[in-house]
Protein backbone atom coordinates (compact mmCIF):
# COMPACT_ATOMS: atom_id res chain seq x y z
CA UNK A 1 0.00 0.00 0.00
CA UNK A 2 2.84 2.26 0.87
CA UNK A 3 3.86 2.42 -3.28
CA UNK A 4 0.10 3.36 -3.93
CA UNK A 5 -0.31 6.27 -2.58
CA UNK A 6 -0.31 9.48 -4.50
CA UNK A 7 2.54 11.65 -2.72
CA UNK A 8 2.27 13.83 -5.60
CA UNK A 9 -1.14 14.51 -5.50
CA UNK A 10 -1.90 15.21 -2.14
CA UNK A 11 -2.09 18.61 -0.35
CA UNK A 12 -1.07 18.46 3.29
CA UNK A 13 -2.12 22.02 5.16
CA UNK A 14 -0.01 25.05 6.43
CA UNK A 15 1.04 22.68 9.75
CA UNK A 16 1.74 19.31 7.37
CA UNK A 17 -1.60 17.30 7.65
CA UNK A 18 -4.38 16.18 5.57
CA UNK A 19 -8.09 15.36 7.39
CA UNK A 20 -9.26 11.81 7.46
CA UNK A 21 -12.92 10.73 7.43
CA UNK A 22 -12.47 6.85 8.90
CA UNK A 23 -15.31 4.73 7.90
CA UNK A 24 -16.35 0.77 8.52
CA UNK A 25 -16.07 -0.94 5.07
CA UNK A 26 -18.39 -3.33 5.99
CA UNK A 27 -21.28 -0.90 7.57
CA UNK A 28 -20.08 2.32 5.66
CA UNK A 29 -20.42 4.15 9.07
CA UNK A 30 -18.43 7.06 9.62
CA UNK A 31 -16.84 6.55 12.51
CA UNK A 32 -14.66 9.31 13.54
CA UNK A 33 -12.51 12.39 11.47
CA UNK A 34 -8.89 12.26 12.44
CA UNK A 35 -5.49 13.53 11.10
CA UNK A 36 -2.70 12.64 8.79
CA UNK A 37 0.67 14.00 8.47
CA UNK A 38 2.98 11.87 6.31
CA UNK A 39 4.80 10.26 9.21
CA UNK A 40 1.58 9.14 10.39
CA UNK A 41 0.38 7.94 6.83
CA UNK A 42 4.09 6.37 6.04
CA UNK A 43 3.06 4.04 9.25
CA UNK A 44 -0.77 3.53 8.44
CA UNK A 45 0.21 2.01 4.86
CA UNK A 46 3.49 0.39 6.31
CA UNK A 47 1.45 -1.38 8.99
CA UNK A 48 -1.62 -1.86 7.52
CA UNK A 49 -3.57 0.01 10.55
CA UNK A 50 -4.47 3.04 11.39
CA UNK A 51 -1.98 5.92 12.50
CA UNK A 52 -2.68 9.40 13.18
CA UNK A 53 -1.25 13.08 14.55
CA UNK A 54 -3.00 13.88 17.19
CA UNK A 55 -3.11 17.91 17.03
CA UNK A 56 -3.69 18.30 21.30
CA UNK A 57 -0.93 15.83 22.49
CA UNK A 58 1.78 17.26 19.04
CA UNK A 59 2.37 13.48 18.91
CA UNK A 60 1.45 10.34 16.34
CA UNK A 61 -0.84 7.93 17.41
CA UNK A 62 -1.69 4.35 16.73
CA UNK A 63 -5.06 3.91 17.46
CA UNK A 64 -5.87 0.74 19.34
CA UNK A 65 -2.49 1.01 20.82
CA UNK A 66 -3.40 1.13 24.18
CA UNK A 67 -7.30 0.12 24.23
CA UNK A 68 -6.78 -2.83 22.30
CA UNK A 69 -9.47 -0.93 19.40
CA UNK A 70 -7.41 -1.11 16.27
CA UNK A 71 -8.46 -0.70 12.66
CA UNK A 72 -7.41 -2.73 9.77
CA UNK A 73 -7.20 -0.71 7.04
CA UNK A 74 -9.02 -1.87 3.44
CA UNK A 75 -8.85 1.01 1.62
CA UNK A 76 -7.67 4.28 0.95
CA UNK A 77 -8.77 7.07 -1.01
CA UNK A 78 -8.18 10.47 -2.34
CA UNK A 79 -10.64 13.69 -2.50
CA UNK A 80 -10.67 15.10 -6.23
CA UNK A 81 -8.71 18.03 -4.61
CA UNK A 82 -6.25 16.20 -3.19
CA UNK A 83 -6.94 17.49 0.46
CA UNK A 84 -8.96 14.92 2.31
CA UNK A 85 -8.78 11.30 2.49
CA UNK A 86 -11.35 8.30 3.35
CA UNK A 87 -10.07 5.38 4.75
CA UNK A 88 -12.07 2.10 5.20
CA UNK A 89 -11.39 -0.10 8.06
CA UNK A 90 -12.68 -3.02 9.66
CA UNK A 91 -12.96 -1.67 13.22
CA UNK A 92 -11.71 -4.08 15.98
CA UNK A 93 -13.99 -2.61 19.11
CA UNK A 94 -15.35 0.99 19.07
CA UNK A 95 -13.44 3.82 17.49
CA UNK A 96 -14.56 6.50 20.09
CA UNK A 97 -12.49 7.24 23.45
CA UNK A 98 -16.12 7.20 24.69
CA UNK A 99 -16.48 3.75 23.87
CA UNK A 100 -19.02 3.96 21.82
CA UNK A 101 -19.18 2.45 17.81
CA UNK A 102 -18.65 6.26 15.91
CA UNK A 103 -17.87 9.33 16.76
CA UNK A 104 -20.77 10.57 15.51
CA UNK A 105 -24.35 11.03 16.75
CA UNK A 106 -27.62 10.83 14.68
CA UNK A 107 -29.22 14.08 14.50
CA UNK A 108 -32.62 14.52 12.64
CA UNK A 109 -32.65 17.39 10.38
CA UNK A 110 -36.24 16.95 8.72
CA UNK A 111 -39.03 15.15 9.50
CA UNK A 112 -39.74 11.82 7.25
CA UNK A 113 -42.71 14.08 5.81
CA UNK A 114 -40.79 16.82 4.47
CA UNK A 115 -38.49 14.28 2.69
CA UNK A 116 -40.78 12.80 0.09
CA UNK A 117 -41.27 8.62 -0.22
CA UNK A 118 -39.48 7.31 2.42
CA UNK A 119 -36.77 4.23 1.32
CA UNK A 120 -38.62 1.33 1.73
CA UNK A 121 -35.14 -0.87 2.42
CA UNK A 122 -33.95 2.18 4.99
CA UNK A 123 -34.47 -0.28 8.30
CA UNK A 124 -31.96 -2.59 6.38
CA UNK A 125 -29.59 0.24 6.53
CA UNK A 126 -30.22 0.88 10.39
CA UNK A 127 -29.78 -2.59 11.63
CA UNK A 128 -26.66 -2.94 9.45
CA UNK A 129 -25.16 -0.18 11.65
CA UNK A 130 -27.26 -1.09 14.87
CA UNK A 131 -25.59 -4.35 14.66
CA UNK A 132 -21.86 -3.35 13.75
CA UNK A 133 -22.88 -0.76 16.78
CA UNK A 134 -23.37 -3.57 19.14
CA UNK A 135 -20.19 -6.39 17.64
CA UNK A 136 -17.99 -2.69 18.46
CA UNK A 137 -19.51 -2.19 21.90
CA UNK A 138 -21.00 -5.34 23.21
CA UNK A 139 -23.56 -3.81 25.59
CA UNK A 140 -24.49 -6.19 28.34
CA UNK A 141 -27.98 -7.35 28.14
CA UNK A 142 -28.16 -7.03 24.52
CA UNK A 143 -28.72 -9.80 22.46
CA UNK A 144 -26.33 -9.25 19.56
CA UNK A 145 -23.38 -9.01 22.48
CA UNK A 146 -24.75 -12.86 23.39
CA UNK A 147 -24.43 -14.11 19.96
CA UNK A 148 -21.03 -12.02 19.08
CA UNK A 149 -19.86 -13.71 22.30
CA UNK A 150 -21.20 -17.25 21.70
CA UNK A 151 -19.58 -17.21 17.93
CA UNK A 152 -19.99 -18.17 14.73
CA UNK A 153 -21.36 -21.51 15.44
CA UNK A 154 -24.48 -20.27 17.42
CA UNK A 155 -24.97 -17.51 14.83
CA UNK A 156 -25.32 -20.24 12.24
CA UNK A 157 -27.20 -22.51 14.06
CA UNK A 158 -29.81 -19.65 14.70
CA UNK A 159 -29.81 -18.80 10.50
CA UNK A 160 -31.00 -22.51 10.32
CA UNK A 161 -33.51 -22.73 13.00
CA UNK A 162 -35.16 -19.03 11.83
CA UNK A 163 -35.08 -20.51 8.16
CA UNK A 164 -36.95 -23.17 9.28
CA UNK A 165 -39.43 -21.52 11.08
CA UNK A 166 -40.01 -19.82 7.70
CA UNK A 167 -40.18 -23.24 5.69
CA UNK A 168 -42.80 -23.92 8.72
CA UNK A 169 -45.17 -20.27 8.57
CA UNK A 170 -45.15 -21.02 5.03
CA UNK A 171 -46.52 -24.24 5.24
CA UNK A 172 -48.92 -23.35 7.42
CA UNK A 173 -50.22 -20.30 5.07
CA UNK A 174 -50.29 -17.74 8.17
CA UNK A 175 -48.64 -14.33 6.79
CA UNK A 176 -48.58 -13.10 10.28
CA UNK A 177 -46.51 -16.09 11.25
CA UNK A 178 -44.55 -16.01 8.05
CA UNK A 179 -44.12 -12.12 8.41
CA UNK A 180 -42.68 -12.45 12.05
CA UNK A 181 -40.46 -15.49 11.17
CA UNK A 182 -39.07 -13.95 7.77
CA UNK A 183 -38.23 -10.74 9.97
CA UNK A 184 -36.13 -13.16 12.60
CA UNK A 185 -34.16 -14.55 9.58
CA UNK A 186 -33.11 -11.45 7.90
CA UNK A 187 -32.03 -10.15 11.32
CA UNK A 188 -29.67 -12.79 11.93
CA UNK A 189 -28.85 -12.82 8.12
CA UNK A 190 -27.45 -9.33 9.07
CA UNK A 191 -25.68 -10.38 12.19
CA UNK A 192 -24.17 -13.53 10.29
CA UNK A 193 -22.59 -11.07 7.58
CA UNK A 194 -21.12 -9.13 10.27
CA UNK A 195 -19.44 -11.50 11.95
CA UNK A 196 -18.03 -12.48 8.49
CA UNK A 197 -17.42 -8.63 7.54
CA UNK A 198 -19.18 -9.25 4.28
CA UNK A 199 -21.12 -6.01 3.45
CA UNK A 200 -24.92 -5.91 2.53
CA UNK A 201 -23.90 -4.20 -0.41
CA UNK A 202 -21.67 -6.60 -1.51
CA UNK A 203 -25.16 -9.20 -1.46
CA UNK A 204 -27.01 -6.83 -3.06
CA UNK A 205 -25.05 -6.32 -5.91
CA UNK A 206 -24.61 -10.08 -6.33
CA UNK A 207 -28.43 -9.71 -6.91
CA UNK A 208 -28.32 -6.69 -9.28
CA UNK A 209 -25.39 -9.06 -11.17
CA UNK A 210 -27.49 -12.13 -11.67
CA UNK A 211 -30.67 -9.86 -12.95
Amino acid sequence: MKNAIPWESLRFDADGLIPVVVQDAVSKEVLTLAYMNRTSLEKTAETGETWFWSRSRQELWHKGATSGNTQRVVSLRVDCDGDALVVQVIPNGPACHRETYSCFAGITLESQDNLGEPDRFAILNELESLIAAREAERPEGSYCTYLFEKGVDKILKKVGEEAAEVIIAAKNRSHDELQYEAADLLFHLLVLLREQKLPLDDVLAELKHRR
